[in-house]
């Protein structure tokens, strides 16, 4: 046997804990951490539902199984309903699990982001459907430069709605799309390094005259408060979605006229210029509405794009642009695959493009 194999063999392993939590603990899932710490910062579970993009009976289903594990184990609930309409309460066990949750999730993201950053052998770049020739041309320009360096290169597409969610939980580096913000808003995007192409608001893509004694939409800009009014085509999920929210509250279906739900804008402009008999005007960004009418985006040829005038307090607009984790660019050097992506993506971006999503 030789002195490397009775070395292995004789090493002393680690002991085990001498104290084991007790189940319920084990049973605490970071998910769950993740369902508390949205209930304190929203409020409600409705509130957290919204936020993690969940039904509300999943988030309630977490929020009493957590108040059940800690009355067992500390002899208090962790949250007390207030009522119909109310606030949620933390009782002062919840405050506390609330700060070490906070504590343990952002350990854990800030140890897996140092261990990812130790191992330049992949780079994972995102981006919207709208923003993959700013991707595509800027990783063209680095790609000889990480071939050399035998770094792997992915590009993944990625949903509007999916957008930070992806860059939070590390599975991209860095990616490119549009998220929602209030206008003026400045805290909004403080967790992230942004390369911002472009700050706009929304648009109409019509089919319908312009006379409205016909049932037509007028070329002008048209409120944001009128939309009731008109027959709308909507996507049904995503960043449309959170505008509607925004603007007309989580049931905005109920307040609004739709006359048809799409899943991606190319269907909706297919189905705006298709002999069936759908009139109807979809909701879009600026940029997009911008596309269609100059070509760029060819399908939606004939379609009138109609700006929206924003009438609500605060206003929404759509920031477009790169979004990388804060400060993690900061922390390698300036060759590093990272920094080389996000050099390439601001010089095409700034150079070629305005297509906001």
């Amino acid at each position: 046997m030789s002195a490397s194999a009775r070395t292995r063999q004789h090493r002393t392993r680690p002991a085990l804990p001498t104290l084991i939590p007790p189940a319920p603990l084990l049973d605490t899932t970071l998910d769950q951490l993740r369902t508390l710490l949205a209930v304190h910062a929203t409020g409600t579970a409705l509130g957290a539902a919204r936020y993690l993009k969940r039904e509300q009976s999943s988030v309630q289903k977490q929020i009493d199984t957590l108040n059940r594990n800690f009355l067992t184990l500390c002899g208090e609930p962790l949250v007390v309903k207030q009522g119909r309409g109310k606030d949620v309460l933390f009782t002062g066990t919840g405050e506390v699990l609330v700060e070490m949750a906070s504590t343990t999730l952002g350990d854990w993201a800030e140890t897996i982001r140092g261990l990812r950053s130790r191992v330049d052998g992949t780079l994972t770049v995102g981006a919207t459907r709208y923003m993959l020739s700013v991707v595509a041309d800027a990783c063209a320009d680095i790609a000889d430069e990480l071939e050399r360096r035998e770094v792997d290169l992915k590009v993944e597409h990625v949903r509007t709605k999916d957008l930070l969610a992806r860059l939070r939980a590390n599975e991209v580096d860095v990616i490119c799309g549009s998220v929602i913000a209030r206008v003026g808003d400045h805290d909004a995007l403080r967790d992230f390094d942004v390369i911002e192409l472009r700050r706009s608001g929304m648009s109409l893509l019509t089919n319908l005259p312009p006379d409205p004694s016909v049932g037509g939409v007028p070329d002008g800009p048209v409120p944001a408060s009128s939309l009731p009014s008109l027959p709308l085509v909507v996507s049904n999920s995503g960043l449309i979605c959170d505008v509607l929210e925004g603007w007309f509250g989580p049931r905005y279906r109920d307040r609004l006229s739709i006359a048809a739900e799409i899943d991606a804008v190319p269907f909706g402009l297919e189905l705006l210029c298709s002999r069936l008999p759908v009139h109807g005007a979809m909701l879009v960004t600026r940029g997009i509405g911008e596309a269609v009418v100059d070509g760029r985006i060819s399908t939606g040829g004939g379609l009138r794009a109609i700006e929206i005038a924003d009438d609500t307090d605060p206003g929404l607009e759509v920031v477009a642009g790169a979004f990388a984790r804060k400060g993690e660019r900061a922390k390698m050097p300036a060759d590093h695959p990272l920094n080389l992506a996000w050099q390439a993506i601001a010089r095409r971006a700034h150079q070629e493009y305005r297509i906001s999503e």
